[in-house]
């Protein structure tokens, strides 16, 4: 038997079996795009209401960004089970167990304050959300590209991803602004009863697979190892600026245990004769690079969750839904950087470098934008055309690596293995550490600058100003601008060699026309070989003369 069932013959066209006889064809599809909208505005905590729930909990931004990186571990971790959950289950379980779960999980969230059960909520949350996303995206695919060229698909797929993302911010800001920060929650539980109503009258069940594939074999043993693994990196990444890092007892304890849970995981993957994640996909070719410009892809954009979120709230003072309609602005940039891929990828069909290039670019153009703009006195509309460059690099960068990626892999179950390891970098490690980075760096450079100039400020001169109440927020808020510009000058340099690289990358002669270094003892080998005739001639024994 075929390990997966046969395509559909061609003169079938595109069916979805799942739905029931009298359900108009035209509707079916559209009918999934609605439910993976559905599933993708939901969170187990959402960005755009932070404000609010800090105003009416005691947690500090660091247990709600905790909570945050809990639920996108969880959507990290479930990638390598996805097809093997497809090919167990019908349709209609996975869609409403996926539902049930993220409308219990918001349920939980409104009504609880405690840390380690919202940490579980908010990664089973995750989990839940992927399973929804990938169930609906996988059952229209066909209909997205009757070929199944991933170059059309993974653009496509991040405007849904993109779009839910900057939509549910804004979403639960506008929630936040007129009722209250749980009324995202209680409009996400619609959201969830509106599917298992649509999974119940719409569809009926149905499998893929003629035979169930069971789910023995599966080492879930490692799964839950690396699940604790990524919650313990996160939790040094987003407390260590707070915790001032390694002078902190816990943190340094926490960083040995997770030296020690990293050297166990690696040998039971090696030694599992099922393992989890296959070693083997570092092997590939191109997936460590892939992996790499990932990592400093997320690094750089990292700014968005720090760095601008410091300049609008501590700077600005803006409230959380004039924010919001701000960061909305990323669309138009996220729907330029699609459709650049998609031309690029799909209709050019060229290489991936200078794409490459045009997406770190993008970066690059958003940091000078904002060093040049970044001013107390500045209209906040002068930061829309640095937020939609921001949208645009990011929908280039996260399509194209998703596109390179599966050029790579080409065995399916082992892609998805990839994804997991690629979501790592894309979404969880790179964005924790970015903040961890971001703020640290932020810090040495607004102490340092108020230490600085704050030389300036003599008992003389203070003795002149009458309103010196007036004037020491007014420092500290223009010291905050000028350290945010610092900041923003080290992602100019870096985003600007890693621009320049992939552009010489690009270049015939520097690509191809290059020679590889070989290892030292080779090297050696050779200039000796050159050298020799040299030396050769000037010793009086051989006979020669000079």
């Amino acid at each position: 038997m075929l390990p997966f069932p046969p395509p559909p013959p061609a003169k079938m066209g595109f069916m979805m079996p799942m739905f029931r006889p009298w359900v108009p064809k035209r509707l079916q599809p559209w009918m999934y795009v609605v439910t993976v909208f559905c599933v993708q505005f939901t969170s187990g905590i959402y960005l755009g209401a932070l404000d609010a729930i800090r105003g009416t909990t005691d947690f500090m931004i660091e247990d709600l960004l905790m909570l945050l990186y809990a639920g996108l571990a969880g959507m990290a971790i479930y990638f390598p089970l996805l097809f093997r959950m497809k090919f167990r289950f019908t349709n209609q379980q996975l869609l409403c167990g996926a539902a049930i779960s993220i409308g219990l999980c918001n349920l939980i969230t409104m009504h609880t304050t405690s840390m380690p059960l919202l940490l579980v909520v908010c990664f089973v949350a995750g989990m839940a959300k992927i399973q929804g996303t990938f169930e609906c995206m996988s059952n229209i695919q066909l209909w997205i590209t009757p070929r199944r060229d991933f170059a059309v698909f993974f653009p496509v797929l991040h405007i849904v991803l993109l779009t839910a993302i900057e939509g549910s911010g804004l979403l639960a800001a506008w929630f936040a602004h007129h009722f209250t920060w749980q009324m995202m929650h209680i409009f996400t539980v619609g959201t969830m009863s509106f599917i298992l109503l649509t999974q119940l009258t719409l569809c009926r069940p149905f499998c893929p697979m003629p035979q169930r594939l069971p789910l023995r074999g599966i080492d879930f043993l490692s799964g839950l190892l690396i699940s604790l693994l990524m919650l313990m990196v996160s939790y040094i990444m987003v407390y260590g600026d707070y915790r001032m890092w390694l002078s902190s007892r816990n943190l340094r304890l926490l960083l040995g245990v997770s030296i020690f849970l990293t050297g166990v995981i690696l040998h039971r993957l090696s030694h599992v004769s099922n393992p989890y994640i296959s070693l083997r996909i570092f092997s590939y070719r191109n997936v460590l690079p892939i992996l790499f410009v990932t990592a400093m892809g997320e690094l750089l954009l990292g700014c968005e969750h720090t760095l601008e979120e410091i300049l609008y709230t501590e700077v600005h003072g803006l409230e959380e839904l004039t924010k919001e309609r701000l960061m909305i602005w990323a669309l138009p940039g996220v729907y330029a950087g699609v459709v650049i891929s998609l031309l690029w990828l799909k209709v050019k069909q060229w290489k991936v470098w200078k794409l490459f290039g045009i997406g770190f670019g993008c970066i690059l153009c958003y940091a000078l934008l904002m060093y040049s703009t970044i001013d107390m006195q500045v209209n906040i509309e002068q930061y829309r055309l640095a937020i939609v460059l921001r949208g645009c690099a990011y929908a280039i960068l996260a399509s194209t690596l998703m596109w390179s990626l599966h050029e790579s892999i080409h065995d399916l179950e082992e892609f998805f293995m990839g994804l997991f390891i690629f979501n790592i970098f894309h979404m969880y490690l790179a964005g924790a550490a970015g903040f961890g980075i971001y703020t640290t760096l932020f810090s040495h450079y607004l102490n340092d600058d108020i230490a600085r100039y704050g030389n300036q400020l003599t008992l003389s001169r203070i003795s002149d100003f009458s309103g010196f109440s007036d004037f020491m927020p007014q420092y500290i808020h223009s010291m905050m601008a000028v350290a945010l510009k610092q900041v923003y000058g080290i992602v100019v340099w870096v985003s600007g060699f890693m621009t320049l690289g992939f552009f010489l990358l690009d270049i015939p002669a520097v690509r191809s026309g290059t020679r590889k270094m070989p290892y030292w003892p080779v090297f050696g080998i050779e200039m000796l070989s050159r050298m020799r005739p040299l030396y050769m001639k000037s010793w009086p024994w051989t006979g020669r003369k000079e």
